[in-house]
């Protein structure tokens, strides 16, 4: 196997804007797309090979043909044919609804689905900018439904004003939203189990507010405070920086100036290389070479055992993988 590219899902929304298409740099008329999702086994979502001899297979049809191969071998025991990451880019015009995501036993017990623990990582931002992640002081879970009855929930959040480059943990069980002018990759548990907490009193053209979920999210929800939900950390060129190691994924930040080698003999995992600034070259241990630009995705097999990578001037990129 060898370094694969994905036709990206382009999904149009009421909230979505028009940085999505320029900064892929692709050819679409498509209006207010919300997010791309880049990466993606999620069914009638499933992403289809774009480059080289598999082009045109979906992403389950290529786990069937060669699970472990592209997998690891205990990814593929635990997962089977599922591809278990979700990768998207996530445009909002406007501020998306306050959130939340059952954890893995919550969500098998109600939904027989996996839970949802998902990290941001913040491409752009216009003035002005914010995400909410996490409660600001202690509340009960009483006090939280009362919040949303009364349209107060908002002052019950750390509101954060974001610049490119901040990164957000998130794992299950922590209320949050992506504020308007938030252009944000998301990397994600494939899951699709969302409680909708609030809308901010939304009417859709018929006048309809969309379904909450105040009670389901009642028992999902942390209600642990921390001091700071932002992941903090030093960007440095031309090393491996770890932003967010759980169970579910594990991501690092490169941003390369220069060749770079990165070893993969020792990690029974697929990788995921996701292209946030610039170009690059990437060519593996068999001599498969795939070029890559900002916006592009690309998906590493496990059997890979080394990549070489060569920037053109600066290229950033996250990778991502499950230990």
């Amino acid at each position: 196997m060898y370094p694969l590219k994905f036709n990206p899902i382009l999904k149009s929304t009421i909230w979505g804007g028009e940085k999505i298409i320029p900064y892929k740099e692709i050819e679409s008329q498509q209006a207010l797309v919300g997010e791309s999702w880049e990466l993606s086994g999620v069914s009638s979502n499933e992403s289809v090979v774009a480059n080289g001899e598999f082009a045109g297979m979906t992403l389950p049809q290529l786990i069937e043909r060669d699970g472990a191969g592209l997998l690891g071998k205990a990814n593929y025991e635990r997962f089977g044919l599922e591809f278990p990451l979700l990768v998207k880019f996530i445009d909002a015009r406007q501020d998306l609804s306050i959130q939340v995501h059952p954890d893995d036993v919550l969500a098998g017990k109600r939904h027989n689905s996996k839970g949802k623990t998902e990290m941001w990582y913040v491409v752009s931002a216009d003035e002005g900018a914010h995400l909410r992640s996490g409660f600001s002081r202690k509340v009960t879970a009483d006090e939280y439904v009362a919040s949303v009855e009364n349209d107060t929930i908002t002052d019950l959040l750390s509101d954060y004003s974001v610049k490119p480059g901040d990164v957000f943990f998130l794992p299950a069980g922590r209320i949050h939203s992506i504020g308007a002018g938030s252009f944000i990759a998301e990397i994600q548990q494939t899951s699709d189990i969302t409680y909708r907490i609030y809308d901010f009193n939304r009417r859709d053209a018929n006048g309809n507010t969309r379904q909450l979920h105040t009670e389901l999210a009642k028992d999902a929800i942390s209600y642990d405070v921390l001091p700071d939900y932002r992941t903090r950390y030093e960007e440095r060129e031309n090393h491996e920086v770890r932003l967010v190691s759980c169970p579910y994924f594990t991501t690092s930040l490169y941003v390369l100036t220069e060749s770079y080698t990165i070893d993969l003999s020792a990690l029974d995992s697929f990788v995921v290389l996701i292209a946030m600034e610039g170009r690059a070259s990437i060519t593996d241990d068999a001599g498969n070479t795939v070029d890559v630009h900002q916006g592009e995705t690309v998906l590493l097999p496990a059997v890979t055992g080394r990549v070489d990578i060569v920037p053109e001037g600066r290229f950033k990129m996250l990778a991502s993988h499950i230990d």
